[in-house]
């Protein structure tokens, strides 16, 4: 199963299961399918249920909210998580405050689904990943699947969380494959960081295609004789740092790669969190980070190629830690 075959199956799972859960955005009729994500599953459900919305990401969020209090599972689709920006009041300021505000009464349950698409020469207004904006934000939950299993399960998750859930997906990853295995639904509270790699000698914390680049880079440092955890963080927020923080205890090294810019950025936020748990005798080197450089996305191949984070970067960073 790919990625974006297990985006498609988590779609599939609810709508048969759950009667009250629909989708809006744009494209979603379209023959691009969002990136082979959402394919014929107008035709297999109804176009009542697979609404494909006008140009207004500020309206089709704001209708999605107003559904949610009346009983909804609605899932917004972002196709650019750049375009998203203009639903920042309904999302924000609205749907991550109400049940706060109105002493738990009411509670937005919808997802909001982003999606980050960089490169391909699209430029510095279609290719950014702005998670840790929105990982800030209090009452908003924040998921970024990386594997074929999270990303079915996890949106079937926060679909079903009473909580509003941004659930961000990455073109980079639609197809990278794992093996399929049986849908079990997730209580999105309980969820949080996995390791997916064992090692001794350093952790690499990342989430979403950061945590590819880390496994990439994992098998690359264990020919070289070196042991790398991985941990792929899932849940930004709010997160678990416990399983960040054992696993540095472990290895006494931390090395946290992120898609996002540098500064205030998530890798930092990860740098922050281990270093307030851990005494500085754990610590058998200072940890670091790997992240784009703090510019706007280049449009042109060449500075691409530069621009963009490497396996062989985060190698490079490893390495500097030993």
């Amino acid at each position: 199963m790919t990625y974006a075959e297990g985006i498609r199956a988590g779609f599939g799972y609810l709508f048969k299961t759950y009667p009250n859960v629909f989708a809006i955005g744009q494209g979603l009729w379209s023959p691009w399918y969002v990136g082979a994500s959402m394919t014929d599953l107008d035709k297999e459900f109804g176009r009542e249920r697979v609404i494909d919305s006008q140009v207004s990401e500020l309206s089709t969020t704001g209708a999605a909210v107003g559904a949610s209090l009346f009983g909804y599972r609605p899932i917004v689709i972002h196709p650019r998580i750049d375009f998203m920006l203009l639903a920042v009041d309904q999302i924000v300021n609205q749907a991550a405050k109400w049940h706060h505000m109105l002493g738990g009464q009411v509670s937005p349950s919808l997802v909001i689904r982003a999606i980050i698409n960089r490169g391909g020469e699209q430029g510095a207004q279609h290719s950014q990943a702005l998670h840790s904006w929105f990982a800030h934000i209090p009452g908003l939950r924040v998921v970024m699947p990386a594997t074929a299993t999270d990303a079915r399960d996890l949106l079937i998750a926060a679909t079903l969380s009473n909580d509003p859930v941004l659930y961000i997906d990455d073109r980079w990853l639609y197809d990278w494959d794992d093996e399929a295995t049986p849908i079990v639904e997730l209580d999105l509270a309980r969820q949080g960081p996995l390791v997916r790699r064992q090692g001794t000698d350093l952790t690499i914390a990342a989430a979403s295609f950061s945590v590819r680049l880390a496994m990439q880079a994992a098998e690359e440092l264990a020919k070289q004789g070196i042991s790398a955890e991985v941990v792929d963080v899932r849940v930004l927020n709010p997160i678990d740092p416990a399983p960040i923080v054992e696993s540095v205890r472990k290895t006494g090294r931390l090395l946290a790669v992120d898609g996002g810019w540098r500064t205030c950025g998530f890798a930092g936020e990860l740098l922050a969190l281990a270093s307030e748990s851990l005494p500085s005798s754990t610590w058998k080197s200072p940890p670091r980070r790997v992240t784009l450089v703090d510019a706007p996305a280049p449009t042109s191949k060449p500075l691409e190629d530069a621009y963009y984070t490497k396996a062989s970067d985060v190698v490079a960073a490893a390495q500097s830690l030993i």
